[in-house]
């Protein structure tokens, strides 16, 4: 046993009173060394523990980028009854007095964690403290919100890397337990990770049945899910795409004799810190909830998540059913869909470049007598804070503004600067676009539902499960591509396209692959038509 490792479990041990796993080793000890780490291990495998047991090791405190108050505060909760250094937050619902005092513990060496949005690292304030406090380790949660691949994107993440170097370039630890290949791509891009040590963990949650169940109409799907719920073990969720439809599912359920509530961001923030209590103390057994539930929800026992509509992609879907068993147990994860619904998706999740909002960053940029920094141009636009991030960010991966050391911003402008902007918006779109046509080859797939969803987050397995629908139905086998092929398009394979330039296989079944292009996004493409008009070739 190494130096470090004997000192991690040491600290470990005697501190939190656990016993460390050998992924969780591997991803500290890099950290002892000054490197940075990318870990993308599942809900439940003791993430927290990766930054919690170093820290007490190291000279400095540890920032904890963390997009949800109430998943700081569950994390402070943890450390307070561990025996280490304190912990404090610096969030939006504190007062000044309370605010103050939790820096002046940071400069006293009081405190070895520190909690912070992202948001509070826009603040010039906030970067004083930070540099003064010289951090040891910058951790960033639920890091997959870095990338616009992923469900959960805020456009504040992206100025994360311009903060960090601000500090000082402490080592970077960046946590996620949803992350396919672009998505890993784009937080060690955005992060400015240097060289990360990647961790990737297993995907596959053997303990969670998959199904996919299409109906005609809206009545077929209530009546459907209302049946399916209602004889199912609980607890569980029900997700739904709008608020409306989770008060009518709570209402249709509990018509039904099921304890169920609603939970959407309508809501008040005491109704909905009462509905999740009342479903964490087991008083509640069904939540009906839109996507604003789950995020930092620890409750092992869970037996289904139901998705009443499909979600805006796989990264999403897979990271809501993840809250379901928990506890090794069985666990039923089922989507009903129906064509519309796509479409409709589409729709909910389309966005649209508002050229004129985005003139207005550009030009608050040139126009600024120096380098405007993100809060410069956020106090100078009249626009929310959300679409002036959103329209930098979009500026910057244009090219038409450039970052400096500073995070600051210079005006590059270019022959035709709203002509790349439209380029890169379209690009975007695009790729959104192919992530919910995706969702629907997974819903409707009539292979190994497992084995494709593993392959999209760039893992093979090499036999259909058994412990899905199309498993139990008999189409998987039927299905699953013959192995003599498995090495040439095989999951994870690169590969070039004339047309569409280098993707990846995500996918491969009997007569059809599905390839995650670098420009295009996803495209599913006959087996047929590729091996007769030779449209791929594998990179070697």
């Amino acid at each position: 046993m190494s130096h470090d490792t004997a000192d991690l479990q040491r600290v470990a041990e005697s501190a939190f009173g656990w016993s460390l796993t050998s992924e969780q080793l591997a991803a500290m000890r890099p950290l002892l060394d000054g490197r940075d780490v990318l870990a993308v291990m599942p809900t439940g495998s003791g993430k927290s523990a990766i930054y919690q047991v170093p820290t007490v090791l190291l000279s400095g405190p540890t920032v904890v980028v963390s997009p949800l108050i109430a998943l700081q505060h569950d994390q402070l909760d943890h450390l307070d009854d561990a025996d280490v250094p304190d912990a404090v937050a610096v969030n939006s619902t504190q007062g000044s007095g309370e605010e103050k005092q939790a820096w002046r513990s940071v400069r006293t060496g009081d405190t070895e964690y520190l909690f912070l949005s992202p948001e509070q690292l826009a603040k010039e304030e906030t970067l004083a403290e930070l540099r003064r406090a010289s951090p040891a380790l910058v951790v960033v949660d639920e890091a997959h919100c870095v990338s616009d691949w992923g469900h959960d994107f805020r456009p504040d993440y992206l100025r994360l890397r311009h903060a960090i170097d601000r500090m000082g370039r402490p080592p970077v630890l960046a946590l996620t337990a949803t992350a396919g290949g672009p998505v890993r791509d784009d937080i060690v891009e955005h992060l400015g990770m240097r060289d990360p040590v990647r961790l990737v963990t297993g995907f596959d949650r053997p303990n969670l049945h998959l199904a996919a169940t299409r109906v005609t109409d809206d009545d077929r799907r209530r009546e459907l899910v209302c049946a399916w719920v209602s004889e199912a073990a609980k607890p569980g969720l029900v997700y739904t795409p709008t608020r409306a439809e989770a008060e009518q599912f709570a209402e249709a359920l509990t018509e039904r004799g099921v304890r169920a509530e609603a939970f959407h961001a309508g809501l008040s923030r005491k109704e909905r810190d009462r509905v999740q209590n009342a479903f964490m103390n087991d008083e509640v057994e069904v939540v009906a909830a839109t996507s604003a539930f789950g995020m930092g929800i620890d409750k092992p026992d869970v037996r289904f998540v139901v998705h009443s509509a499909p979600t805006d992609s796989l990264d999403s879907y897979y990271q809501q059913i993840g809250r379901a068993g928990r506890d090794g147990e069985r666990a039923d994860a089922l989507l009903v869909h129906r064509p519309e619904d796509y479409r409709l998706q589409r729709f909910l999740t389309s966005r649209s470049l508002d050229v004129e909002k985005v003139r207005e960053v550009a030009e608050t940029v040139r126009d600024h007598d120096g380098t405007p920094s993100p809060a410069d141009v956020d106090a100078e636009v009249e626009q929310s804070h959300r679409s002036a991030m959103n329209s930098l960010n979009l500026l910057e991966e244009a090219g038409v503004v450039e970052a400096d050391d500073r995070g600051e911003f210079v005006y590059q402008g270019g022959e035709r600067p709203q002509e790349a902007v439209e380029a890169q918006f379209e690009r975007q779109r695009t790729l959104d676009r192919s992530r919910i046509e995706v969702l629907r080859e997974y819903a409707e797939t009539r292979s190994c539902r497992r084995q494709f969803l593993l392959g999209y987050f760039g893992e093979s397995l090499d036999e259909p499960c058994g412990f899905c629908d199309t498993c139990e139905q008999g189409t998987a086998e039927a299905h699953a591509p013959p192995k003599r092929e498995d090495t040439e398009f095989g999951v994870d394979t690169p590969v070039e396209h004339a047309e569409w330039g280098h993707g990846v296989v995500v996918n491969h079944e009997a007569d059809r692959l599905t390839v995650l292009f670098d420009e295009v996004g996803y495209r599913t493409l006959s087996l047929a038509a590729v091996r007769e008009n030779d449209l791929l070739s594998p990179v070697r």
